[in-house]
């Protein structure tokens, strides 16, 4: 299942300059989601991070890695309406075992890949891993809940 940033948005409330998956490549509902970012060096946060020797920072991975999250727990909670969907939002409960391997800079395309550890109810226990050119960047357990706003 293909999803182009039209698609996402309809499911996640992020906009820019902070909706960090602009592609789904693949999905098995209830179970993994691949997505992708096109890391780019006109982000904000590349006037900051660092001037001279842009990092895109690892806080960024891991919201990049909760958003293509919620976009599988979205979609593997039934058939939602697109009015059920826009009244929910995914909130971050935790986030563990989260490490950095390589800089991500700008130029490169982060691709996520994340897993079901467990389900229960409206709370999902994720692995998200993050690669650039199949090289893992960084990785992490993730822990979220579909709520009302």
């Amino acid at each position: 299942m293909l999803m182009d940033v039209t698609e996402i948005q309809k499911i996640l409330p992020h906009r820019y300059p902070f909706l960090l998956v602009d592609r789904v490549t693949d999905i098995t509902k209830g179970q993994a989601i691949t997505a992708y970012k096109n890391v780019s060096i006109s982000e904000p946060v590349f006037q900051g991070h660092f001037p001279g020797h842009p990092i895109y920072p690892g806080v960024m991975i891991l919201e990049g890695m909760a958003q293509a999250g919620g976009i599988l727990s979205f979609l593997s909670m039934g058939d939602l309406t697109d009015e059920e969907i826009a009244n929910k939002v995914v909130y971050f409960m935790s986030i563990d075992k989260a490490k950095f391997r390589t800089p991500v800079k700008p130029g490169d395309r982060l691709e996520y890949k994340i897993s079901v550890i467990k389900q229960k109810g409206t709370i999902w226990m994720l692995k998200g891993e993050a690669y650039v050119d199949g090289k893992l960047a960084s990785e992490a357990e993730l822990k979220a809940m579909i709520v009302d706003k």
